[in-house]
């Protein structure tokens, strides 16, 4: 049903017995002919648009969100409470490649370069930074002073250096190094170390007694007094600060010597999350970041979109766009893995979502999931990696990490983008400091309440005064401006940055 032209409910497949309210609704408001609300219903929470009995499927995206705790009449506000989980998808039988769009059928970039800083390998960097990366979080409070230091001290001295960032995080010492699983937590750090945005410049800073010594993180060859720094071989606080700043005033003489070039889109890394999701992320901001993932594969990039659980349910549908069986085999392998990893933490996958995504409407796992992989879009998936684990192939990668803002992001950092973008219907000041964040919101009223904390709204979609693709086409222009160092984040401007919280989940001694 419309009112002034704008829908107030949004139904995505014709199969659909529920459909989203675009905004708050009071009871008796018409939903379609002959049909009222019986009650009223929160903007982006769910309407049942036909009378459901106690145990019928309740569907939205054409799958079965769950089924109705109790009858359910037409025009009733469906709520997390009326709505009973399914059982999760099997693994063990996928179909895979069966949906494949061929490249020509994705939709064509309207820009085919970008200016970027090239780097001796791998993929290039949005932002020249000097980057220092701590073995261990006992090193984070000397490392953050001296950041301080160069930033006031040194890099006016260097104006081709965009910043200095210093990487610190929890890991390093306290934990078991040699169980299997530390080689999650050791690899994302090891390969931050060689961030594209770093210029291949490494500097490393060690405590000296920590269980994640050098030569689990560099080669034997790279660790030399030019790129790691004890601080227990230098004697107090002056002599650990010196030895600090003139490493750093090295590397940033050759930073300096860096500058943006027009580059292919294949030498671009980009990464997609969601967080604070609501129940219009699956229908303006995640299905519009999918069409500029497509115009970006397209092109020749790269973009990775990850998030365990909330792929969980949709995981058939991903299976379909793998093109080979190896790299079905490996989703079916991440999934598996972490399904025991939640059952051994008491949990399953519905533990994911938060009382602000309940707020917005999604009403269990299953819904977030469905909207979540709209991000992703329609491209093949080329390849499965890890947490941290870096790519070896261009195209549409699954990034196997937890759905945790701050942990996927330090994953997705690791496995070395250079820009990332992320899509809130709750809103959120999230932001990475090695690379660039974009912000993309699920409705108006979202950007009309943080205009300057959010980069892109998608929310025109829902009332019906922009497409996906349109908006997508916003979202890919942004993406490269972003990427060009033309436009700045709104996190990058007021200076929002998370810290990169790397996934461990080997024990902790």
């Amino acid at each position: 049903m419309e009112e002034n032209n704008k829908p107030l409910v949004i139904q995505i497949k014709p199969e659909d017995n529920v459909a989203v309210a675009v905004e708050d609704l009071p009871a008796g408001a018409p939903v379609r002919p002959g049909l009222e609300t019986r009650e009223p219903v929160p903007q982006a929470h769910k309407v049942a648009l036909r009378n459901l009995a106690k145990g019928e499927a309740i569907l939205r995206y054409g799958v079965v969100l769950g089924y109705a705790a109790q009858d359910i009449p037409a025009g009733s506000w469906i709520h997390e409470k009326l709505v009973e989980l399914p059982e999760s998808p099997g693994l063990d039988h996928l179909e895979w490649g069966t949906h494949l769009v061929p490249p020509e059928q994705l939709p064509e970039p309207v820009r085919t370069t970008w200016m970027g800083y090239r780097n001796a390998s791998g993929p290039a960097g949005t932002r020249n930074l000097l980057g220092i990366v701590t073995t261990v979080q006992c090193a984070a409070g000397v490392v953050r002073a001296a950041l301080e230091r160069i930033r006031r001290e040194l890099l006016p001295r260097y104006p081709f250096v965009d910043g200095a960032v210093a990487i610190t995080h929890p890991y390093g010492c306290g934990v078991a190094i040699n169980a299997p699983l530390a080689e999650i937590p050791i690899r994302s750090v090891a390969h931050i170390i060689r961030h594209p945005n770093f210029g291949g410049e490494v500097m490393v800073v060690g405590l000296g007694c920590e269980k994640l010594t050098y030569d689990r993180l560099l080669p034997p060859e790279e660790i030399t007094p030019d790129n790691v720094l004890t601080l227990q071989d230098y004697p107090g606080h002056d002599a650990m600060m010196q030895a600090i700043l003139d490493m750093a005033e090295k590397k940033l003489r050759r930073l300096n010597g860096r500058r943006r070039e027009e580059l292919p889109l294949s030498l671009l890394r980009v990464g997609l999350q969601c967080g604070g999701s609501d129940a219009f992320s699956g229908v303006t901001a995640n299905p519009s970041a999918g069409y500029a993932a497509d115009m970006l594969v397209r092109g020749g990039a790269t973009v990775l979109f990850s998030e365990v659980t909330e792929v969980r349910d949709g995981v058939p549908l991903l299976a379909a766009r793998c093109v080979e069986e190896k790299v079905c085999r490996r989703l079916a392998e991440e999934m598996d893995w972490y399904d025991r990893y939640l059952a051994e933490g008491g949990v399953d996958r519905d533990a994911n979502p938060t009382p602000g995504n309940k707020k917005g409407g999604l009403a269990n796992i299953v819904e977030k999931a469905m909207g979540s992989i709209a991000k992703s879009g329609s491209s093949p998936i080329v390849e499965v990696i890890g947490p941290g684990q870096l790519p070896t192939r261009s195209g549409l990668i699954y990034a196997a990490t937890p759905a945790s803002d701050f942990v996927c992001g330090a994953s997705q950092a690791a496995s070395g983008i250079g820009l990332q973008v992320f899509m809130t219907g709750r809103g959120t000041p999230y932001g990475l400091e090695v690379c660039p964040v974009l912000k993309v919101c699920s409705r108006n009223e979202m950007k009309e309440h943080w205009p300057d904390l959010i980069d892109v709204s998608a929310g025109a979609i829902a009332t019906g005064e922009a497409t996906v693709a349109q908006v997508g086409t916003e979202l890919f222009e942004k993406i490269l401006d972003t990427a060009s160092g033309r436009y700045q984040p709104c996190s990058d401007r007021y200076g929002f940055y998370n810290d990169l919280c790397f996934f461990n989940p080997a024990p902790i001694t």
